[in-house]
């Protein structure tokens, strides 16, 4: 979407419902900024665990994040319940930069939107590889029609 261009829920093809936490929750009543970016790692590594058949604790290749950008339209709190939605903005060969927008359940528009980026990599040698095909296939349904 352009710089500035509203969101809407309609532009993400996958949800995770995620509860905010009491400690979420910073002093100034609102989830803290950082707890962003937990919630982005928790809606893409759900779907890559179930979806694309990653296994976090065996796999050889796993998914290194090099990029990640947060923007904040509103305020979030406990006891929101967040729809915590994904898409891919790019598939590359070794990479994918995942966008998510988090809505306060009911919502239309986000609290927030952001990008992630994840190069994936030998374990060991943490050099770049090709997505494996089952990750890849659960992504490019995910890839919105204007990207594909």
């Amino acid at each position: 979407m352009a710089e500035g261009e509203q969101e809407r829920r309609a532009d993400y093809p996958r949800f995770l419902e995620i509860p905010t936490r009491w400690m979420d929750n910073d002093i100034y009543g609102h989830v803290n900024n950082v707890v962003y970016y937990s919630y982005f790692d928790t809606v893409i590594n759900q779907y890559l665990i179930e979806a694309g058949g990653l296994d976090i604790h065996g796999s050889g290749i796993i998914g290194i994040a090099v990029e990640s950008q947060c923007r904040f339209h509103r305020s979030l709190e406990f006891p929101d319940v967040i729809d915590a939605g994904l898409r891919v903005g790019r598939l590359g060969n070794t990479s994918a930069r995942y966008e998510i927008g988090l809505f306060r359940r009911g919502d239309e528009e986000p609290a927030a939107t952001g990008h992630f980026v994840h190069v994936f990599v030998d374990r060991a040698s943490r050099r770049p590889v090709p997505i494996p095909a089952g990750i890849r296939g659960a992504l490019e349904r995910l890839v919105a029609p204007a990207r594909r």
